[in-house]
């Protein structure tokens, strides 16, 4: 039985349930007993069903809507993102439906879904955390999916980043350069892929590479108040140099440290990996790795419009250029 030819009738069959069951399941509708929904979800993986092939044509209809996966609205990094996707949307005349997985109402493969479910010709993902569940879902949709600003090595989907191993290394390097040498890595999820697979990988082997031994992660560290909580925390472990993942947790541990009498960057300097706007309006103002956020989300939603379109496309994993702005908290401007 070939994808498009599935129907919901069919899925419902198969489980031996209501279509209005099915239904519930695909839109993610709590309201099903676990039983219920595991039977429909197996019966929907192995027919390959998916809600947006549905019969009377409504698949092979352009719907001119994206789906926007966003994990924080309240971020500036997303929102950043964001503005360079909206551009390039409206430039090519696309409406953006925008679904937060902040509060986890909804589960990452559900919110895929919902959209999947409402005809969107294509999906940008911005959340630096894909679940399984959100993998197997990417890989039954024949819907075009890019990654902006996140990319994952379990599945080959198109994205737009930077070299975060690169960027990362050449921060240790200027904090090692100044004389600092118990550096320490303060990340928000480490089961975030960028974390995990590649910023984490890169401090370690930095560590390694310069015969430093004293290895500092600090995890779950994820706002401002985060990072003003955990000032102490590297006083304790004489920390002298520390890269952070979030803007926001890099200005915690600056005012703590200001407000405990320290000095930066003299006892202690610090690198942040997103240059938002938080950044630089804070003094001392925050060295940073410049990431184009802007450009990324153009580039990625320019990247979707020709997958939609189906048109070439050269490089599916494209690596834009980044910057080390050397700004107040660290020795070396």
């Amino acid at each position: 039985m070939h994808k498009q030819e599935v129907t919901i009738y069919d899925v419902a069959r198969e489980a031996k349930v209501s279509m209005a069951t099915v239904s519930r399941v695909v839109n993610g509708n709590n309201n099903v007993r676990k039983e219920t929904r595991d039977k429909v979800m197996e019966v929907i993986k192995r027919l390959h069903y998916q809600p947006n092939a549905v019969a009377q044509g409504l698949a092979s209809k352009r719907t001119t809507t994206v789906g926007l996966v966003v994990p924080d609205l309240t971020n500036l990094y997303f929102a950043e993102l964001s503005k360079g996707i909206d551009d390039i949307a409206l430039l090519y005349k696309y409406n953006i439906i925008i679904t937060s997985i902040e509060n986890r109402l909804m589960k990452e493969d559900q919110a895929i879904q919902s959209l999947l479910n409402k005809q969107v010709d294509g999906v940008i993902y911005m959340s630096n955390r894909l679940s399984d569940e959100t993998v197997e879902a990417f890989e039954r949709t024949n819907t075009p999916v890019v990654l902006a600003g996140t990319k994952d090595s379990r599945v080959d989907l198109p994205s737009v980043t930077i070299d975060y191993k690169k960027a990362d290394t050449e921060a240790l390097n200027l904090m090692f350069n100044d004389g600092k040498k118990n550096l320490a890595m303060v990340v928000g999820d480490p089961d975030a892929v960028v974390n995990s697979d590649y910023r984490i990988p890169a401090y370690k082997q930095f560590l390694k590479d310069h015969n430093l031994s004293e290895e500092h992660i600090y995890t779950n560290i994820k706002d401002y108040s985060d990072g003003y909580n955990l000032y102490s925390q590297l006083v304790k472990d004489g920390i002298d140099g520390v890269i952070v993942t979030r803007d926001s947790s890099a200005v915690g541990i600056l005012n703590s440290a200001i407000d405990a009498g320290a000095n930066v960057p003299e006892d202690l300097e610090i690198v942040t990996a997103s240059a938002t706007q938080i950044a630089s309006v804070v003094r001392p103002a925050l060295t940073t790795i410049k990431q184009p956020l802007y450009d990324m989300g153009a580039v990625a939603m320019r990247m979707l419009t020709k997958l939609m379109n189906n048109e070439e496309v050269d490089d599916i994993n494209i690596e834009l250029p980044y910057e080390l702005l050397k700004k107040q908290s660290t020795l070396n401007q």
